[in-house]
């Protein structure tokens, strides 16, 4: 089991402020996605020259009423790997609880000791509906 670091995602509430301030640090834009659909943008910034490593700025169009109250600011590192049903298995039984299961064979969500959110992606194309995945529940909140 292999695993590729993605990105660390924060929400912002002000997208322009929260652009100008990870500019300061050297920053810049390397990817832009706009849902008119979910009414939210992500905006990848990274180091120049160090793109395998961004942060994902997540802005809710219509507000985010809980920042900064609900210390959700910070909402989950992400990771690949070439199986993810043999990782939350893996996981599973080492006690984890798997909060969002692999039921499309793309994405799950584990949480840390410290209530950090992990989210987990199928490197390539998701691979088939597996059980226990397709009936499980999720459990709790990531």
């Amino acid at each position: 089991m292999s695993l590729t670091y993605l990105h660390t995602m924060v929400r912002v509430k002000d997208l322009e402020a929260s652009m100008a301030f990870y500019k300061l640090l050297g920053l810049e834009e390397i990817r832009r996605y706009d849902s008119e659909k979910g009414r939210f943008s992500l905006i990848f910034m990274a180091p120049p020259g160090q793109h395998e490593c961004p942060i994902e700025l997540t802005y809710n169009w219509d507000g985010d009423d809980g920042l900064p109250s609900d210390s959700r600011h910070f909402g989950h590192l992400a990771y690949r790997t070439d199986d993810i049903y043999a990782l939350c298995q893996h996981l599973m039984d080492n006690g984890v609880t798997i909060n969002r299961p692999p039921r499309d064979g793309h994405m799950a969500f584990v949480r840390s000791p410290d209530n950090i959110s992990i989210e987990l992606l199928q490197a390539g194309e998701a691979l088939p509906p597996a059980e226990p995945w397709v009936s499980m529940p999720n459990t709790g909140h990531w």
